[in-house]
C-alpha cells in the first residue's frame, strides 16, 4: 500500500509541474494567467515598416499605449512590441506565418493578400488569417507633372513615358487599375521605378509623369518641388465609380490642398488607398477588443508622433476597409453606435 501511495504522489507531483509549464508559456501570440492577480496577458508583436517611413513611428507608439494602458483601462495586459519589417506585403505575409499577430499595411494589399489574387506573392496562396481592426490614415494616390507641363488630366496622359512604380509593386498595379478606368494604360509608355528615381527623372525631363502612392506631402516630390514645381493630376468622380464598379472596395476620395506642392494653384481632387490595422484571426476577442478601444482612446498621443495621425478617427474607421472585421473590433464599434456592413463581417 505504501509502495502505491508513493507512485500515486509521484504522478500527482508530475501532474502539477506540466500543468504550472502549460500555465506560465511565452512568446507572440501567447496568452497566460496569474493566479495571484488572476490578470490575463497576451504578448502581441506589431509589424510596421522601415524606420524612415510612418508605420514604424505609429505602430511603436502604438505599442507603448498598450503596454502602458492596456491592463488598468482594459483588464487584461497586453504585452506589445512593434518591429521594422519590409512594409505591406512582408506584414501580410507574416500574419500568414504566424510571426506577427498585428500589423499596419495597405488596405489594397489587404485585399490582395486576402483574396490571393493580382500580386504575385498572394496568388493562389490566399492569406485568409487576416481580419481588420481599424482604417487610419490616406496614403495618397498622386499623378505628378511638372508645373509647366501641358498634361491637364488623365487622358492627356496617352503617349506619354509615365513612371508607373517598381514592377510588381501595390504602386504599380494602382496605376494601371487608374489608367485602365480612364482608357489609356495600353497607349502610355511605362517606366517601372521606385519613388525617389520617380522624382528625379521627373525632374530632368527624362518622364512625363510620376505615379506616387504615399502620405501626402511625399518627401522625394517635395524635394523637387522646392527648384521644379509641381502639379497633381486631378481623379474625378467618374474613374471612382468605374473602380468601385469593378469591385475596388478599397479605395477612397480625396482633395489634396493647393499648399501640398509648390506649383500647385488649386485644390486638386484624387483618390487614396488607407493604411489600415490588421491583426491574425486567432488573437483572442477580448485582445481585439481592447486593441480597438485603446486605439481611439488615446489616439492624440499617436497625433503627437505622426502628423498623418490627425486622420486617425472613429468616426471614418471603416471607410476603405477592405477585409473582413475581426469580432473583437465589431464589439467595439458596435457598442458605441457604429453599424456593421454586411461585407465586413466574419
Amino acid at each position: 500500500m505504501k509502495k502505491l501511495a508513493s507512485v500515486g504522489l509521484v504522478a500527482l507531483l508530475f501532474f502539477a509541474v506540466v500543468m504550472a509549464g502549460c500555465i506560465s508559456g511565452g512568446g507572440g501570440g501567447t496568452s497566460t494567467s496569474s493566479t495571484s492577480s488572476q490578470v490575463e496577458s497576451y504578448s502581441l508583436t506589431i509589424y510596421t515598416g522601415g524606420t524612415s517611413g510612418v508605420y514604424y513611428p505609429l505602430g511603436s507608439a502604438y505599442a507603448n499605449i498598450l503596454n502602458q494602458y492596456s491592463e488598468k483601462e482594459a483588464g487584461i495586459k497586453i504585452n506589445a512590441k512593434a518591429v521594422t519589417s519590409g512594409a505591406s506585403v512582408s506584414n501580410a505575409q507574416a500574419i500568414g506565418n504566424g510571426n506577427a499577430q498585428a500589423a499596419i499595411m495597405q488596405n489594397d494589399v489587404a485585399y490582395y493578400a486576402y483574396n490571393g489574387v493580382v500580386l504575385d506573392a498572394f496568388k493562389g496562396n490566399p492569406i485568409k488569417k487576416l481580419r481588420g481592426v481599424a482604417a487610419l490614415y490616406p496614403e495618397t494616390i498622386q499623378f505628378v507633372v511638372l508645373a509647366n507641363s501641358n498634361i491637364k488630366s488623365l487622358q492627356d496622359l496617352k503617349g506619354k513615358k509615365v513612371a508607373v512604380g517598381a514592377a510588381g509593386s501595390g504602386t504599380a498595379v494602382a496605376a494601371q487599375q487608374i489608367l485602365q478606368a480612364a482608357g489609356v494604360w495600353d497607349s502610355v509608355e511605362k517606366v517601372y521605378v521606385k519613388f525617389s528615381e520617380a522624382a528625379q527623372q521627373l525632374k530632368l525631363g527624362q518622364i512625363d509623369a510620376a505615379v506616387i502612392v504615399s502620405g501626402a506631402p511625399t518627401p522625394a516630390i517635395e524635394q523637387i518641388a522646392v527648384q521644379t514645381p509641381v502639379r497633381v493630376l486631378p481623379i474625378g468622380s467618374d474613374i471612382y465609380q468605374k473602380l468601385k464598379d469593378k469591385g475596388y472596395i478599397f479605395y477612397v476620395t480625396q482633395k489634396l490642398p493647393k499648399s501640398t506642392y509648390k506649383g500647385m494653384t488649386v485644390d486638386t481632387p484624387t483618390l487614396a488607398v488607407k493604411a489600415v490595422l490588421v491583426v491574425n484571426a486567432d488573437v483572442p476577442d477580448n485582445v481585439v477588443y481592447a486593441m480597438t478601444m485603446l486605439l481611439f482612446k488615446h489616439v492624440e498621443t499617436l497625433r503627437q508622433v505622426h502628423a498623418k495621425a490627425k486622420y486617425i478617427s472613429f468616426d471614418t474607421a471603416l471607410d476603405g476597409m477592405s477585409i473582413p472585421l475581426h469580432p473583437g473590433a465589431i464589439k467595439y464599434y458596435e457598442e458605441n453606435g457604429k453599424s456593421i456592413p454586411d461585407n465586413l463581417k466574419p
